[in-house]
Order: structure tokens, then C-alpha cells, then sequence
């Protein structure tokens, strides 16, 4: 798979992109391996988006509203809710075979069959399309709620007793812990990714000593409040207000298997705020 993009808002900088388009088809030319157009599309991002045409092999490329990139919809809108019926779409599929294949539901043999064949649908790469609308969560969490439902000996009994007896979190849980790791892993340089790409550092503006005193977290805020939730619940955002309510000493400890266990006994102390 090969893809290219830009930033395209002056008929130069469409230029320089279609510029580009052409030499990667000269590439594949030279070592014979040859793109289909047909299967090429334009994916044209933003409200103001000038939706230029281009062109492959003199073939002017089908704009479209949608597309996979390994694996995950990416909507031109940006928004996940595609991807989140996709994903709750597969796992239902999932589970319907596990419930005709399996008679007896023992909360053990049927639990872990959904954690093994049903959940990972419901969060491959989801750091990178987690929901934010209460719609979308719903159309997720429905899958475990349903697979709960179907464990002998549990019905009649609400979702929270359900988890709590199956020793499992809600989905919404589990996404802000991913995100807890995903981020100690960059802070911590476990990733081997620069974390001023995600962040804005603290230690890099004034009164880094008088943060550090009082247990700041190394990340602050954007001084400018995003506009639109595209950004505000993009990962760089949205882990911050959790992160920095983490203590410093989960934050330094030396490794994700430290960090995994002391979060979970942070959490289950309730002192994770909304």
C-alpha cells in the first residue's frame, strides 16, 4: 500500500502533489511495479478543502468519502463512527457463532473466548479512532454487553454487577488505560518516539521549577483551546487531563508492566476524577 499526502490550499501546492503523484508513477515504471489506478482514490480532508483533481497515468483519480488504511476506516470527516460500526459489526458476527457453537456458557470457558476472539475487533488500533460521542461508545460497549448477557448464570443482573463479578471494565475503561499506556510508553522513551511530537513539553516554558515542586506532569495544556473535537479528542488531547492526575511516582516507574499493575491499583483506589 502506498499512499501520499498534503497540505493543498493554492493551485501551487496542487501542483507540487500531482508532481509527486507522477513520480511515483515513473518509480513504479522503472522497477516494474506497477500501480492500479483503478483501485487509486483521492480521500480529501476538511470543510474548506478545495477538492482538486488528479490525476494517474492520465487518469483523473475518483474522489471518496472513506478508506481503509491498514485496517481502520478513515472517514474524510474524520469522525470514527464508521469505523466503530465496523468494529462492533465483526464482533457481533463473532459472537453469534460462539453463542451457536457453545451450548454451556461457563462464565471461565466464555469469557475467555470473547476476550480472545470478540474484544481485540472492538479495540485493534483503537488509540487512533477512539470515540468521544456517546452514540458511538454506546454502539461498542452494546458488543460486551451482549456477551455478558449470554454467560449462564449471569442474566437478570445489571451491566455494572456483570462486570464486576466477571472481573472485567467497561470498554470506556479500557480505552483510557490504552491511552495511559500508549503514553507512559512515549514519555518514558519505550516507544523510541520524540514525545514533543504529541505534547507540548512543560519543561520546556517558564516556571518549570515551581511545576515540578508542586508534582506537575511534564505535559501542560495547549494555551489555545481547540475549536473543534476532531482535536480536542485527538490522543495528544485527550490523554492530558488523565495523564497529569497520574502521581509521579506511577509515572516513573521503569517498566510497562510497573506502570500496567500501579495503575490498576490507582484506579481501584477511585482516585481516577472525571
Amino acid at each position: 500500500d502506498t499512499k501520499v499526502g498534503r497540505v493543498v490550499e493554492s493551485e501551487e501546492q496542487r501542483e507540487e502533489l500531482q508532481a509527486t503523484i507522477d513520480r511515483l508513477v515513473k518509480w513504479s515504471v522503472e522497477w516494474q511495479m506497477l500501480f492500479n489506478s483503478d483501485k487509486c482514490h483521492i480521500l480529501h480532508l476538511g470543510p474548506r478543502n478545495a477538492r482538486f483533481e488528479y490525476t494517474m497515468e492520465g487518469r483523473v483519480l475518483e474522489g471518496v468519502e472513506s478508506e481503509k488504511d491498514v485496517g481502520v476506516i478513515v472517514h474524510q470527516s474524520l469522525k470514527p463512527s464508521m469505523q466503530c460500526a465496523k468494529a462492533a459489526g465483526r464482533a457481533n458476527a463473532i459472537l453469534g457463532q460462539l453463542s451457536r457453537a457453545v451450548s454451556y456458557r461457563d462464565k471461565d470457558t466464555f469469557l475467555k473466548l470473547y476476550k480472545v476472539y470478540v474484544r481485540p475487533h472492538l479495540e485493534y488500533a483503537v488509540a487512533s479512532w477512539s470515540p468521544w460521542t456517546v452514540g458511538d461508545k454506546e454502539v461498542l460497549e452494546k458488543v460486551q454487553r451482549r456477551a455478558l448477557g449470554m454467560v449462564s448464570n449471569m442474566r437478570g443482573r445489571t451491566y455494572e454487577d456483570r462486570l464486576t463479578e466477571a472481573g472485567l471494565t467497561s470498554l470506556v475503561d479500557r480505552r483510557v488505560r490504552g491511552d495511559m499506556i500508549a503514553t507512559y510508553k512515549i514519555m518514558a522513551g519505550k516507544d523510541r518516539v520524540d514525545p514533543k511530537i504529541f505534547f507540548d513539553l512543560a519543561g520546556e516554558g517558564p516556571g518549570l521549577r515551581t511545576r515540578q515542586a508542586a508534582g506537575a506532569h511534564p505535559i501542560r495544556a495547549q494555551a489555545v483551546r481547540p475549536k473543534l473535537d476532531i482535536r480536542r479528542f485527538s490522543f495528544s488531547q485527550r490523554v492530558i487531563s488523565t495523564w497529569n492526575q497520574l502521581p509521579a511516582s506511577l509515572k516513573g516507574v521503569g517498566t510497562v508492566l510497573a506502570f500496567k499493575i500501579g495503575y490498576d491499583e490507582w484506579v481501584s483506589g477511585g482516585r481516577l476524577g472525571a
